[in-house]
């Protein structure tokens, strides 16, 4: 008999958990190669990735309602779609997830320690997981905390960069990007190729659906709490580019690898604010970084379940009632991964998975009847279609790598599924 997980989530905290997913360190640095794709239009960019997630996040809510059980858009698939789609859907999001977790657990090791920024890294993804295993409610408590102080520094970034005193602006920051000087067609593509990188920093909602079997009143719950996650960090996004576009100007924003840290040294308190910033950017990705471990286990739970993953990777403690099998080895992998690879420049095909895991997730709610969608056709429809513009904007060498990724899951799909658990048994609470 499954073992299942307890419903322990109300809607504050499943609200915080997306909340800790998507404000995690894509806010500090995400702006920047969104500027430099779009120049001017960035603005543009950051409205076409808002729109797609949004339309991402619908469907992945009704669909979390529709199948309130662990494991997102893997569940989805099989259940809708079949056991292949279903299953590339969930390895592409183990792997470039556990791509993701590595690169922001290295990112709270350089903004910490960065002479040492692997063995924090390895340090911070230990603790999380131990936090993650002792039960669900700690872990939304440990967010809760997270999110609050990273929206503090945020706000006194904003409020002291409008209403204090700055500096004159830099040479760079008068600097207008290249793509403003050319073609029509070239804009749109730069539009695009911006979205990309600004759709990234909304992509953890999906850990609110994946904690589907852990939340109180899956039905009537999910939905409300990635509506109010997504219009939340929307309004969070925009403030924090239109600051940062005000301070450091298009062209600043564009040439800085971190944008609101670079914008804080310039305005009036830098000094203080400075620190403050740096602070919270690592906290940020610790609070995504929690989410990712999350996010991964659950999926992996169902996999497991499912019997394409080992069955002990299934198991669930009989006190926390967390998957802590799964847990364990999602955080141990992720930490030998830190200590001996820098995956920092390594993660382009995350991007394209992630992007084929709700193009998945669109085409399932889509499939779904009337009744159960609650949806007009057109807004998975738009998500689809905007996913598979994202990624097909991403650079060649993130496209190649997600093919790689896949290509690799269909030979895993093809060993085990023989042995597999047929759709919409073993994935059921």
């Amino acid at each position: 008999m499954t073992q299942t997980l307890d419903r322990r989530l109300g809607l504050s905290d499943a609200v915080v958990v997306g909340l800790g997913a998507m404000i995690g360190a894509g806010v500090f640095v995400a702006f920047a190669p969104a500027a430099e794709r779009a120049g001017s239009w960035v603005w543009a960019s950051l409205v076409v990735a808002a729109v797609v997630a949004v339309c991402n996040a619908l469907s992945s809510a009704r669909l979390a309602a529709v199948f309130p059980a662990a494991g997102g858009t893997y569940v989805y698939g099989r259940r809708v779609l079949g056991p292949l789609p279903g299953f590339l859907a969930g390895w592409g999001f183990i792997v470039g997830k556990t791509a993701s977790c590595a690169a922001m657990a290295l990112t709270v090791g350089l903004y910490i320690w960065p002479g040492h920024a692997g063995v924090v890294a390895a340090a911070a993804v230990i603790s999380l997981t131990v936090l993650s295993v002792l039960g669900v409610q700690r872990t939304a408590t440990a967010s809760k905390i997270l999110v609050t102080l990273v929206l503090a520094a945020l706000a006194a970034f904003v409020l002291v960069a409008w209403l204090g005193s700055g500096d004159a602006p830099s040479a760079v920051a008068a600097t207008v990007p290249a793509v403003d000087g050319e073609s029509g067609p070239a804009r749109v593509l730069g539009v695009l190729g911006g979205a990309g990188f600004c759709f990234f920093a909304f992509a953890g909602y999906a850990r609110i659906a994946t904690l589907g079997e852990e939340v109180r009143e899956p039905a009537r719950t999910i939905p409300r709490a990635v509506i109010l996650a997504i219009g939340a960090v929307i309004v969070v996004y925009a403030i924090v580019l239109a600051t940062t576009i005000q301070v450091l100007g298009v062209g600043g924003v564009a040439a800085s690898t971190a944008p609101v840290l670079d914008a804080a040294h310039r305005v009036g308190g830098g000094a203080v604010l400075a620190p403050a910033v740096r602070i919270a950017a690592g906290i940020a990705a610790l609070g995504a970084l929690l989410a990712g471990v999350l996010g991964v286990s659950r999926t992996t739970l169902a996999m497991a379940r499912d019997r394409h993953l080992p069955a002990p990777l299934a198991a669930v403690h009989p006190t926390t009632r967390t998957p802590y099998v799964a847990e364990i080895c999602v955080g141990v992998v992720v930490a030998v991964i830190v200590l001996v690879a820098d995956v920092r420049e390594a993660i382009g095909f995350s991007s394209f998975a992630v992007l084929i895991y709700y193009l998945v997730a669109n085409t399932s709610a889509l499939r779904l009847d009337r009744r159960r969608r609650r949806l007009p056709a057109w807004v998975p429809v738009l998500g689809a279609i905007g996913c598979v513009v994202m990624a097909g904007s991403l650079p060649w060498s993130s496209i190649a790598g997600g093919v790689v990724v896949f290509v690799v899951g269909g030979i895993v799909y093809a060993v085990t599924r023989r042995g597999a658990v047929a759709p919409g048994v073993a994935s059921q609470p």
